[in-house]
């Protein structure tokens, strides 16, 4: 009994043998007579020493194929995968399109909620306009005061020889650019020191000054010359120079101090030479 059976499973595995010879012999097929059913690990014919056996081809029957059941090699092992992977992709770059439509549609209506209405519009223009007005208003307050100002304001100078105090002279011109630019700090100084130090006036364009403008020396203006109580000449500071040395030199009079810190100190100033001279209308105006 055990001859017969095992002359059987020779028949049956020649069969299969058979079988897969013929898938191999196939258009297309990875299989080859070297290597059956594209096995991995076989050597190529190329590598092998010897020959492999040869298998007689059978007979084809359908009969036998059904008993030993459906035999076929893969010809492309990355078929499955690959077949698969194609229609995968798809679906996830759709979600991902679609993913990104709706974050950029998000993104659009904050960004149109995020416009500003017609309230902050309203509130922005508001602020504006006060801030002008403040510029405005600072600007009339602090850099307003003109030379007819400080002029109208001035010590006459006769008097400023007489009251016993010390005395800042400083000769000026309505046409000097410099002298309009310094008004506002020259109109701080005399608020603050005016109870102890005279400050006076004089327009170089009035012929009334001329000894005066020989006597001190006037070249550039503005010239602002420091007397001290007596009437005597401590110092000069002529032109454009920062706040500091008017300030200081005016400190130092107003203490009785015998000197200024800043006795002779020059800046960009307009020449005196091209005043315009005429005549005066009031012989009793110090300007």
């Amino acid at each position: 009994q055990q001859q017969p059976r095992a002359r059987g499973w020779a028949k049956q595995s020649l069969v299969a043998l058979a079988a897969m010879a013929r898938v191999a012999a196939a258009p297309g097929s990875a299989c080859s007579a070297w290597n059956p059913c594209g096995l991995q690990g076989l050597p190529d014919r190329a590598t092998r020493s010897r020959p492999p056996p040869r298998f007689p081809v059978l007979p084809w029957s359908p009969q036998r194929a059904w008993r030993l059941g459906r035999l076929s090699c893969q010809t492309k092992p990355d078929a499955v995968e690959s077949a698969a992977s194609p229609t995968e992709e798809p679906k996830v770059e759709a979600d991902s399109v679609k993913n990104s439509s709706t974050q950029s549609t998000t993104v659009s209506q904050n960004a149109v909620q995020e416009y500003p209405n017609k309230d902050i519009n309203r509130r922005i223009a508001v602020a504006s306009s006060l801030a002008a007005v403040g510029l405005f208003l600072s600007s009339k307050l602090d850099f307003g005061v003109s030379l007819k100002d400080l002029a109208a304001n001035a010590v006459p100078y006769e008097e400023a020889l007489s009251n016993g105090m010390p005395t800042v002279v400083e000769f000026y011109a309505d046409w000097c650019e410099v002298c309009r630019e310094l008004a506002p700090d020259v109109y701080k100084v005399e608020q603050e020191y005016k109870d102890r130090v005279n400050f006076v006036m004089l327009n170089v364009d009035n012929t009334k000054w001329e000894q005066e403008l020989d006597e001190f020396g006037v070249e550039g203006i503005p010239h602002f010359a420091f007397l001290d109580k007596d009437g005597n000449e401590e110092g000069n500071v002529v032109g454009r120079l920062p706040k500091r040395y008017l300030l200081e030199n005016v400190v130092a009079l107003a203490n009785g101090e015998p000197s200024v810190p800043h006795a002779r100190v020059v800046g960009q100033y307009t020449s005196a030479e091209s005043r315009k001279v005429h005549q005066v209308v009031d012989p009793r105006s110090h300007g």
